[in-house]
């Protein structure tokens, strides 16, 4: 379904025929390996040049629901625009639906269904006439169409706002909406960039469930999120993004179990405490990460070590015992929040 292989995207402010007079020294292996995706590096007529995704090899079988794990700046979007046939490669191999976007992008555009960041829906149309005319963008007979949007209105649970205008919907009808008109060309691959940003917890369960039911019925979903949970719920399997590379693959759990302790244990002694209980702390769990909020004790014994800490003599202003989740091997294997920027 999709390929990557060393796959590179830089993006450049400068003019794409300076681009082109680059030396060909500047894009060797070597150099490519020690560029980090925040460097810019800066030609001799003042362009910027950004290295985005930087040789990154994934597959994404068909019916498969896999995500894509990162912090803003991550390369999330960029590789999700690149896999869009919508942004092209630098270098390396891309193939998508089995064919290759610099060649055949309206092709695959054409059997791809896209859940933008932002909801692009035209306000001053009804949920039925979004529809109709995304349809009509895909040069569907309204014959077609017309049957095909009562199933999507049914199933994005929007039958009883057919005939409302846009503006007038809540946050969570207009995602609900947005993956409906992804939908409307009956796409083989469906591509959802942060699809429940925003949402109240009721709204984003929802869409859950029209995604799992997505799922059953075998579309191949790729989706980008900042939410652990969700990642754990949607995905079969995932890859966290890392300034431009992928740092860890592979299911849920199994990432868990590779990169993180059974248990955390969190503990709070107030923000200015936190560092100077942590030397007290040693020998307690496999290991400690201190936040700038918090301290997190990785263990498979996370009452008896909360104990321990108590027994010690140091008493947490909040303390949590809770099972071990992406976050937490995010947090190792980049050492940052996967919120951070």
């Amino acid at each position: 379904m999709i390929r990557a292989r060393a796959l590179t995207k830089a993006y450049s402010r400068a003019a794409s025929a300076k681009r082109a007079e680059r030396r060909p020294s500047e894009d060797t292996s070597a150099k490519r390996a020690e560029r980090r995706p925040s460097e810019v590096s800066t030609g001799s007529d003042g362009g910027r040049t950004l290295l985005a995704v930087d040789g990154i090899d994934l597959d994404v079988a068909a019916g498969e629901s896999f995500g894509i794990l990162g912090a803003n700046g991550a390369g999330k979007s960029t590789t999700m625009r690149m896999i869009g046939a919508t942004l092209q490669r630098t270098s390396g191999e891309l193939t998508i639906l089995g064919r290759d976007p610099a060649h055949e992008g309206p092709v695959i555009r054409a059997h791809l269904g896209v859940v933008p960041q932002q909801d692009t829906l035209d306000t001053e149309l009804t949920v039925r006439e979004n529809l109709l005319t995304y349809g009509r963008y895909f040069g569907l007979p309204r014959t077609a169409l017309v049957p095909r949007i009562e199933e999507l209105l049914d199933f994005a649970q929007l039958q009883d706002k057919r005939d409302e205008k846009v503006e007038a919907l809540s946050g969570g009808m207009k995602r609900r909406l947005t993956i409906a008109r992804g939908l409307v060309n009956d796409p083989s691959l469906l591509l959802l960039d942060e699809p429940t940003t925003g949402l109240d917890p009721q709204a984003r369960h929802i869409l859950w469930d029209r995604l799992y039911q997505l799922r059953e019925t075998g579309v191949t979903l790729v989706l980008t999120t900042h939410y652990m949970d969700e990642a754990e719920q949607l995905c079969e399997r995932l890859v966290i993004m890392d300034a431009g590379r992928i740092v860890a693959e592979g299911a849920p759990a199994d990432l868990i179990r590779t990169y993180s302790s059974r248990e955390v244990v969190e503990v709070r002694f107030g923000t200015n405490r936190n560092s100077e209980v942590l030397p007290h702390l040693h020998g307690i769990g496999d290991r400690i990460e201190e936040l700038p909020d918090r301290l997190l004790v990785y263990t498979d014994t996370g009452e008896s070590d909360l104990q321990e800490i108590v027994a010690r003599g140091f008493m947490p202003v909040t303390a949590l015992v809770r099972r071990a989740s992406l976050e937490d091997v995010f947090l190792r294997l980049t050492g940052r929040s996967l919120v951070d920027g």
